[in-house]
């Protein structure tokens, strides 16, 4: 990689976390492969105070952040030094998201090439105790005046980078900054330019042949960065679809829970021949209703077109057995059910909601049949409603000014959309912003999924 450009960045910050913590120093060495051609340093005002356990790390104090340049001040140098630079770090990714967020929150997208010298030193120096900048500074004795600071560490991790590429036999660096992707196995009509220029950001992508049409659709939350690995796979089904690959494109969701509907309800209109999987996902799983000997309303779960399944009253559909199981546990328990019949429990003895007081052991026929076949009737009709309201799920949009609206009415997928938070007063101003889409189970089933991981989101009640 020696006709390559370097742009060496180390940062010092308020904390770990982009955007509550801010950058407070920031350093920048451009090197060529030979020598270093170019450098900048500066302490950044993060508009915020300095924790003073940082300032006794870094010994950058409040008092000497208070007259320097904002971040906005720095921006356009900043830049200028990595443009067309790999931007390479002592652990990349921590200096990159804190420069790149720095600059979406100004309406700049920073898109660069990286390199992080952490995974290069494990790569080239196998067997050390540890790749800290500091034991690796030790280990090769690469004098440095100032830790913690960022002039300091950003020309140890010059000369740490010149020693790797020296030792770079292999030329892992050329594969690291590239992902994997060997430009050899690219097909004719793609580069890796086109690639590295592909946004680092939520959003689903297109693959196309050479007739414009569409062959696969896939959701990331960093569309680079798996649009890349599809191209370094080398699977027999990833080679066959990286020959045809003749163009891509991408559209930006802002949020996860969107890429997700949008790639689910991209494949059903489209039906690219490479989605086989998400193209063919079926309601293939049957929550049954029948009447056992005993007069007592059964619950079970079986396949679609299973023996099991004939004759028996199709109480709901589902795309997966686990999501009916969670379901049915969920029922079990807010209808006071026995646990046998439901069959999540074998026949017998006791179930564990008997045991426990929630369950009057219809099982054994303990209980009333008629008081529990009410029961199990309204659990029925629960069967066919995932949600329990009306919501508008609110999420980042693609934009910091912007946020996305998730809407479920009557149990069913009403769609979503993208409003302006300063314009986002009502439910009304939510709900018009929403775009309708044709419903489909597996849309509330994907919904579900995610509001159980609990992901950084609002949950609006409709009343």
């Amino acid at each position: 990689m020696s006709d390559k450009r370097f742009a060496i960045v180390d940062i010092e910050t308020t904390g770990g976390k982009p955007g509550p913590d801010r950058i407070t120093e920031i350093a920048i060495v451009l090197y060529d492969g030979q020598e270093v051609i170019d450098s900048f340093e500066s302490l950044v005002n993060p508009e915020r105070s300095i924790p003073y356990n940082i300032s006794r790390m870094t010994g950058i104090t409040n008092e000497m952040v208070a007259e320097a340049p904002k971040f906005y001040e720095v921006a356009k140098q900043v830049v200028e030094m990595t443009q067309g630079a790999i931007f390479v770090a002592h652990n990349v990714s921590f200096d990159y998201n804190f420069i790149k967020h720095e600059f979406q929150q100004l309406g700049y997208v920073f898109r660069r090439r990286k390199l992080c010298t952490v995974r290069l030193s494990r790569k080239v120096f196998p067997g050390l105790r540890s790749y800290s900048l500091g034991n690796l500074i030790k280990h090769f004795g690469i004098e440095v005046t100032d830790r913690h600071r960022a002039m300091a560490d950003t020309l140890a991790t010059v000369e740490l980078l010149k020693k790797a590429l020296y030792q770079d036999e292999e030329n892992t660096s050329d594969d690291m900054v590239n992902l994997g992707v060997s430009e050899t196995r690219l097909p004719p009509n793609i580069t890796l330019n086109q690639l590295h220029d592909l946004p680092e950001a939520c959003g689903i992508y297109y693959f196309y042949d050479e007739n414009g049409d569409v062959i696969y659709v896939g959701k990331s939350l960093n569309i680079k960065k798996r649009a890349m690995q599809h191209f370094a796979a080398q699977t027999a089904k990833a080679t066959k679809m990286q020959r045809v690959i003749h163009d891509i494109s991408y559209e930006l969701t802002g949020s996860e829970l969107i890429a997700l509907l949008l790639e689910a309800t991209e494949i059903k209109r489209i039906s690219p021949r490479f989605n086989s999987a998400l193209r063919n996902r079926n309601l293939n799983w049957c929550i049954h209703r029948y009447t056992n000997e005993g007069g007592y309303t059964c619950f079970t779960l079986a396949k679609t077109g299973k023996k099991k399944a004939a004759g028996l009253d199709i109480v709901a559909r589902f795309s997966r057995s686990a999501i009916a199981k969670s379901m049915m546990r969920n029922l079990v328990r807010k209808f006071e059910l026995c646990a046998c019949l439901c069959e999540l429990e074998s026949g017998g003895d006791a179930c564990f909601q008997q045991q426990i007081g929630q369950c009057c052991g219809a099982a054994q026929g303990d209980e009333d049949k008629d008081s529990y076949n009410e029961r199990a009737d309204l659990a029925a009709l629960a069967f066919q409603r995932i949600f329990d309201f009306d919501m508008c799920i609110i999420a980042e949009g693609r934009t910091p000014e912007e946020q996305s609206v998730v809407l479920v009415e009557d149990n069913q997928f009403g769609g979503f959309g993208y409003v302006d938070k300063s314009e986002a007063q009502s439910m009304e101003d939510l709900k018009s912003a929403v775009k309708s889409y044709a419903h489909h189970t597996d849309y509330l089933d994907i919904i579900q999924g995610y509001l159980r991981k609990g992901k950084n989101i609002k949950v609006i009640k409709i009343d």
